[in-house]
């Protein structure tokens, strides 16, 4: 289906616009705070970041492809950081989300409602079986998000991932569509 716009009670998640690597590179793409256990290095200028969302954008026109900016509503028009399906298993209908924002924002509650906005567009929408998500456990925050959200911790794999740090511990969360329509 591709992305399309979901608005939250305090957010608007949108495609991104050339327009938006300003605000990006303002708000989290520079901040090593934010890209700490993150797989992509903090950005050290904003032609990076012009590039990530110029490609971004070119990319809206695949079905598969969904990558949302987050908007906090209070603050006009501007992303304050980015949720996104990082892959995509088709043959199981298994999406991997990924996240972060601005630290300015973090402890707000913002990131968990973005993710809980688009779960109920992947599960009615794009009728995918799974959503998953998984955290480097040095990082409990980005677990707290996933469990407030409703996944379910599955466990620990002992240096399965890479972050800024090197090899790291993944630890996984899933919610399968089953759960998700017997709470509804």
């Amino acid at each position: 289906m591709g992305t399309f716009k979901i608005q939250t009670k305090r957010l608007l998640l949108r495609r991104f616009t050339e327009r938006d690597a300003s605000a990006a590179y303002g708000n989290w793409t520079s901040d090593e705070k934010v890209t700490e256990f993150l797989r992509w290095p903090t950005h050290k200028s904003i032609d990076i970041t012009k590039s990530i969302i110029s490609d971004w954008v070119n990319s809206y026109k695949n079905v598969d492809f969904y990558q949302w900016a987050i908007v906090f509503i209070e603050y006009g028009d501007e992303p304050i950081g980015t949720i996104s399906v990082v892959d995509n298993n088709e043959k199981l209908s298994i999406v991997h989300i990924g996240y972060c924002i601005g630290s300015k924002w973090w402890n707000r509650g913002v990131t968990s409602e973005a993710f809980s906005g688009i779960i109920p567009f992947l599960f009615d929408e794009v009728k995918v079986n799974r959503i998953e998500s998984q955290h480097d456990p040095n990082n409990p925050n980005s677990g707290k998000v996933m469990t407030k959200c409703g996944l379910k911790y599955e466990g620990t794999l002992r240096q399965a991932d890479f972050s800024n740090k090197g090899i790291v511990d993944a630890s996984m969360y899933s919610l399968l569509a089953s759960e998700y329509y017997a709470t509804k």
